[in-house]
């Protein structure tokens, strides 16, 4: 029972940190990276789908995304779809492919950004206390049926301490990391 605990605990906790790290990538630095238009839904012959299954998404340069869709009719409609996001970028087709330039961020917009960054941390954290919790009164309950030891029950609470101490530093680096992404011109 104990390492099957343990074993559910450590994974859930690595799910939450996989969580922030996808969090953090929606939060777009100065650099453009294809994953920020993974939410973006563009209709196509009237069903909303992701633009990942309509157009391909290139880097073009540090500052700029080529979206070039797969049917020349979908040039404006990704165009538009990109445009109404909640980016604020603002799309311009050339040819058969849709430049998206990446605006600098203003001083500003960085700060709102890692109270943004700052607060998707903390409920990581968050979560992975609440494992511990959980996985602390699962320990609790075992006790009380008497079908672990009171020394067993200690020994791995203190095992779960150590793991939510790792996986919170590891929140902590993974929010230091993005704050520097941010403030880096």
């Amino acid at each position: 029972m104990i390492p099957e605990l343990k074993k559910t605990t450590e994974q859930k906790m690595q799910k939450t940190l996989e969580s922030l790290k996808t969090d953090f990538g929606k939060v777009r630095t100065g650099r453009a990276h294809t994953g920020i238009l993974d939410h973006i839904q563009v209709d196509y012959y009237g069903s909303m789908v992701p633009l990942s299954q309509v157009a391909n998404v290139t880097l073009i340069d540090a500052r700029a995304l080529g979206v070039q869709p797969w049917e020349k009719k979908m040039l404006s409609v990704v165009e538009k779809a990109i445009r109404d996001s909640d980016l604020g970028l603002n799309p311009s087709a050339m040819g058969d492919v849709v430049r998206v330039p990446m605006p600098a961020l203003t001083e500003e917009r960085r700060k709102e950004l890692i109270k943004v960054v700052r607060g998707e941390a903390e409920n990581a954290r968050v979560a992975v206390r609440n494992l511990r919790r959980d996985a602390n009164n699962s320990l609790k309950e075992a006790v009380k049926a008497k079908t672990i030891s009171e020394d067993d029950d200690r020994r791995t609470q203190e095992e779960v301490q150590k793991l939510t101490d790792r996986y919170i530093a590891e929140v902590d680096k993974l929010l230091a990391q993005k704050e520097q992404d941010l403030m880096a011109v």
